[in-house]
């Protein structure tokens, strides 16, 4: 069971100045390059990538930090530079039907753009990758399928899935609502489980629409809880309560986060699996603490009852004190990431107990959602 800690702005923009020089040093050493994750500390590496998903991360940061300097400010100028100059090349990927992560690509990027300038041009382009995002929607099973196989679905749709309700909202359109509603209740009832915890993948029947079963291709079994995925639910699902009021979405992001809390170590960072044998339980991954940290901040906004949303808001400061002190790469001069000890793929070996590149977008935006 998480304890409960003061909140440390200081300790948050200490953190933020650190997130700032290695993010300089990525420009630096690597330009125009998009990383995924580091192998030994490093971010250039010839390691399998397995899905093109992280594109949208590296700019998305880089608008984060835009958005904290004054306006006309030389740091505020070169942080946008930098913004446009990797979202950008982007843009093309609006009609990417490869894969399921349109909303991490354009969410990340072009809508922070366009929140920022209010250009029309760039809510054209998170539009249009929404109603893309749309196509994968499978009518028999009523889900978005994932980039692996028509009859799989993945609880990390659950993180993209916002884009496409985004769309619906900004052109009215209630066929793209009826997809997002209809995976999202999908979603809920196949791969939520009643206490909360989460199933990484489901399979479903192509001929009949029929729900199969429970599996996985990153977490320790079928029917464990696999904690990136966990904290993808508890995000998503919370997500999708803001674009459409719908109780059953704030009950699901609701028990994700309590069985989160429940069965996490006192400081806030859980393991890679909640359900991994007793050896491999001793590797954590921060970022799946640090999507959990802002999915919490996201969530405190929406709870019926000031009781219940301090006590997210409580939670995820305490996360982020915890990530800030003891899983930063300060003091290590040869390591390139911000954030430590994150995990993308155990049984491919990728990424392992590295810094990952959602990981440090997440990390950053609950630092964003902390200060406000």
């Amino acid at each position: 069971m998480i304890q409960l800690s003061t909140v440390n702005p200081g300790l948050y923009q200490d953190a933020l100045a650190f997130a700032r020089r290695q993010l300089r040093g990525l420009i630096e050493r690597h330009p125009d390059f998009y990383p995924m994750y580091t192998k030994e500390g490093r971010w250039k590496h010839g390691g399998e990538a397995w899905t093109h998903w992280c594109d949208g991360f590296l700019p998305g940061m880089f608008w984060i930090l835009t958005a904290r300097e004054p306006e006309g400010t030389p740091e505020h100028e070169f942080w946008k530079d930098q913004a446009i100059r990797y979202s950008r090349p982007l843009e093309p990927r609006q009609m990417d039907r490869n894969v399921h992560d349109l909303g991490f690509i354009f969410m990340s990027t072009y809508y922070r753009w366009w929140q920022m300038t209010g250009e029309d041009a760039l809510r054209q382009v998170v539009i249009q990758a929404g109603r893309t995002m749309s196509l994968r929607f499978k009518e028999k099973g009523e889900y978005l399928r994932s980039f692996v196989a028509d009859e799989s679905l993945f609880i990390d749709i659950m993180m993209n899935v916002g884009i496409i309700f985004h769309a619906a909202l900004e052109t009215a359109d209630s066929r793209l609502r009826d997809v997002a509603m209809r995976h999202s209740l999908t979603t809920r009832r196949v791969l939520v489980r009643g206490d909360g915890s989460a199933a990484h993948e489901g399979i479903f029947d192509l001929e009949t629409g029929e729900f199969l079963r429970q599996t996985t291709h990153q977490g320790f079994r079928g029917d464990s809880c696999w904690s990136r995925g966990l904290a993808w639910s508890l995000y998503g699902f919370g997500t999708c309560y803001g674009y459409t009021r719908d109780p059953r979405f704030l009950e699901t992001a609701m028990a994700c986060a309590d069985f989160y809390i429940a069965h996490t170590p006192a400081d806030g960072v859980a393991p890679w699996d909640f359900d991994a044998s007793p050896e491999s339980r001793q590797l954590l991954d921060t970022s799946a603490a640090a999507i959990t940290a802002s999915g919490l901040f996201q969530l405190a906004r929406h709870c019926p009852g000031e009781v219940k949303g301090r006590f997210y808001a409580q939670t995820a400061h305490h996360i982020l004190n915890t990530l800030c002190r003891d899983h930063l790469g300060q003091g290590d001069p040869a390591w390139e990431g911000i954030l430590k000890g994150g995990v993308y793929h155990l049984h491919k070996g990728l990424g392992v107990n590295e810094s990952v590149m959602w990981g440090e977008y997440f990390f950053l935006e609950a630092l964003e959602r902390a200060l406000e």
